[in-house]
Parts: C-alpha cells; structure tokens; sequence
C-alpha cells in the first residue's frame, strides 16, 4: 500500500477552482509552518495530509512530481515543496507566501533560542539541557545513517562511493562540495561504461485527476505560468539573483569587505548551492569551515546549534541561522553584539533560502525534462550515495566532540585522523548516548520525546554534579 494513500475510498464532492483563495492558502501554509516538525520526512507527509488527502488541492501523482524535482535540487527538499505548490496554485506570489511562512515561525523560535544560549548558556541547569541534548543529537543523526543509508545504497557500487566519500573527507580533509562533483561525475561514468551499477528508474505511469484542483486548472488550460518560457525564466533568473546578493552587497558598501556580516553572506550563499542531501550532510561541510577556518564557533556549539534546530518546527537546515547568530556575536566588528547577531542571523537565512525561490521558479516548467534525464538520475544516485558517507563522517564527528573531552589530530603521512584522548571520556555522556540510541533504533521513540527526555536528564546531572 503506498504509505501516503489515504484510507478513506469515498470520493468527495469536486471543489470548483476557484475554491482556493489567496487568505485561505496563507492559513493553511502558516499552518504547515507552525507544524513542521520532524525534519523533511516529517513535513512531507504533513503537507501530504493537509494538500493531498484532506483539502485535495493537488493529486499525489502531481505532488510526487513535484516532490522528485525538489529532490534534485540543493537545499530544503520540504521548503522548496511547498514553493512548488504555492506557486501553481497562485502563480508567483503563491510560492514567496508559502516558502516564507515555511521558514518564519522556526527561525523567529530559532532567534529567541539563540539569545537565550549567548546570554544564559553559562548557568548550570541551561549548560546541562545543552549537555543532555548533543547525546540525543548524535543518537538522531546515526538514525539518520542509518535511514538514509538503506535508502540510497541499493547496489554494491553506491555503497563504495559511499565508504570512498567517508574517506576522502574524514581522512583527506576534501571540501564537500569537490565531493559532490566527483560523485556526479563517476555516476555519469557508470551510467555510460555499467549501467547495471547504479539503481534503475522506472517511469511511473502519470494521469491527473480532475478532483484536485491543480489538476483542473492544468487540465483546462488555466495555468500558463506553468509553461517553460525562456525569456520569462531569464528575467526570474535575474531578479531572485539580484535579491540574494543585494545584502552581502549592502553589507560591504557599509561595514567592509572583511567584516564577518560579508564573509557570512559569501560563505553561506556557496553553501546553498552544495547542500545535496539535506541538513546533516550540509553541516559537515559548514562545521569543516565554521569551526576550523572561520573560528566563528567550538565544535560542541555546533552540535548545540543543531539541538536548537530539531525542537523548533520548519527546515532543519535553519540550523545555519544559529552560525550565522554566533558568529556576528562574538566578532560584531564595531556593531553592537546583539545587533549584529540578528544582521547576521536575518542575512544567514536570506542567502541560505532565496536560492530555494529561484530554482523552483526558473526551473519548475522544465520538470519533466529533468525526471526523464536518466544520465542525470545516475548521477543524482551517486550524489546521494556520498552524502551518506559525509553523514557518516558528521556522526563520527559528533560522537567524537560528545563523548570525549580532548580530541587531537595524528599525521599518518599524508593523512590527518581525529583521535580522541580515551582519558578524558565523558561517562555519563556515553551513558545517556547509548541510552538514546536505543530509545531511538529499538523503541522508535519520537524526535520531540528523545530530546526532551535527554534534556532533562543532562539538567539533572549537570545540578547534581554529575555531567
């Protein structure tokens, strides 16, 4: 049975287009926003509920399409959805209002936890919720491996891709984004030399049902900005360009080329354009450069910043608004701290989701072209299988600055492994992380329920003197 199928077999009256106002849409997208809980799967079948079985506003053949071009892009699989949809029910304007409230209720939560963490992070009780929350953390990002890993890993090919980019980035040090290219480019290899390595896609029969309502508008003709046009891309190019450099502009012409309000947006607008393979792959690449490069942050903050991200609803990638809010904090280069923490957070989450905008409104027309290109699935499925090595590599990372206190780097010729010092192990770090661990892969324990129990227990610890 599909697992999105609904159980009720009775077919409802069939709503007339007209029947989805634009005050109707903002409700429902605000409410998809405040909801979203439980990362991309979690917001999927939400707006799956919600658009598909309940108001019937897209039929699930049409939203799978939608859903299968999303996950070819970089970036918010779930956000860039909900763009979709927005925009084929109400053009343009429908796609900023639902992308927007998308990410609006998670990053205003986000702020507002990320003062608390600057201003209060040093008291015992909010240093031991922190404590207990990076043990549920990596306990959900081995879940994460672990899903992803039986998804994508289909053929013994992909799973040395997969061991190869765990390599080349825990042992080599390579930059993700390099990762990704030589991932694509070896798919494409295989695609052409041993099509017989790689996962093969079946085409699924497609019919509209003219019980959804952009279907029927599809159906009668009543949907012609869903046509590929090439000059009125071209212009879409432009303008969702322009507003995406247009800060990091207006922040150099104010506060210099150096100033970490730049350098962030510079930074984080090359990283929207990496992010294959959502939130956990994008931050081993963002903790390499934020941590070791920039200095803008300790490894423990990012797993902190993570933490944060899973208790607040919307893309879990807004974890990047929490670096961006740290960063400016503690280098506010003339600008008071607190201000620049929010010009910086506002900035990391502009250039983070305005490419979102972009690729769904210049390439949406050009959908089927893109899910019938079957060179670029192969290379899509070797993308996919090295992001499951760089996960791998963010949990090893996480286990390490988790469990243990000294984390050192050995030279092994050309090679640099982090080693832990075994000494400075936390015990009831490992403790409450094996503890999540099995809450989590036995017991299926949910996302909000792990992290809360390992919040309250890492409090208790830490004002008892234990943690």
């Amino acid at each position: 049975m599909n697992p999105f199928e609904s159980r009720n077999a009775s077919r409802p009256v069939l709503l007339p287009t007209s029947s989805v106002g634009f005050a109707l849409a903002l409700r429902v997208w605000l409410k998809i926003g405040l909801l979203g809980f439980g990362g991309p799967a979690g917001q999927i079948a939400l707006m799956h509920r919600e658009l598909v079985e309940q108001r019937r506003w897209i039929s699930e053949s049409r939203f799978l399409h939608a859903l299968n071009y999303c996950m070819l892009l970089p970036g918010p699989e779930a956000q860039q959805l909900a763009v979709y949809i927005g925009w084929l029910l109400h053009r343009t304007w429908g796609g900023v209002a639902a992308g927007v409230l998308f990410v609006l209720p998670g990053a205003l939560v986000l702020v507002l936890l990320s003062w608390i963490y600057v201003r209060f992070g040093s008291l015992p009780i909010v240093s031991g919720v922190f404590f207990g929350l990076k043990a549920a953390v990596l306990a959900i990002v081995v879940e994460a491996v672990l899903r992803i890993g039986r998804r994508a890993l289909k053929t013994k090919f992909l799973v040395g891709i997969a061991v190869a980019a765990f390599l080349m980035i825990h042992l080599l040090q390579i930059g993700f984004p390099w990762i990704v290219l030589t991932a694509a480019a070896t798919g494409l290899i295989a695609h052409r030399l041993a099509a017989s390595w790689l996962p093969q896609r079946s085409d699924e029969a497609e019919q509209g049902d003219l019980d959804y309502v952009v279907d029927r508008q599809l159906a009668e003709g009543g949907a012609a900005h869903t046509r590929a046009s090439g000059p009125r891309a071209l212009r879409r190019l432009i303008a969702c360009a322009a507003l995406w450099i247009a800060p990091i502009l207006l922040a150099a012409w104010w506060l210099g080329r150096d100033h970490v309000l730049v350098q962030e947006g510079i930074f984080f607008s090359q990283t929207a354009l990496v992010t294959f393979g959502g939130a956990y792959a994008v931050l081993a690449y963002v903790a390499q450069r934020a941590v070791e490069d920039f200095a803008w942050l300790q490894p423990g903050e990012m797993i902190d910043g993570l933490a944060l991200a899973e208790t607040t609803p919307g893309p879990l990638v807004i974890v990047l608004q929490f670096v961006g809010f740290i960063a400016a904090y503690r280098h506010p280069g003339g600008l008071d701290p607190l201000t620049a923490a929010l010009l910086g957070a506002a900035l990391t989450t502009w250039v983070t989701f305005v490419p979102s905008f972009l690729f769904i409104f210049v390439g949406a027309p050009y959908v089927e072209a893109l899910r019938r290109n079957r060179s670029l699935h192969a290379a899509l499925s070797a993308v996919t299988a090295a992001v499951v090595g760089v996960v791998l590599n963010l949990a090893v990372w996480f286990a390490l600055h988790t469990l243990f206190a000294d984390v050192g780097q050995t030279r092994l010729g050309p090679l640099s492994l982090n080693t832990p010092v075994l000494a400075s192990i936390h015990p009831v770090a490992a403790l409450l992380t094996v503890a999540a661990l099995i809450a989590v892969l036995r017991f299926k324990l949910g996302l909000v329920w792990t992290l809360l129990a390992c919040a309250a227990i890492g409090a208790a610890c830490r004002v008892a003197g234990l943690a």
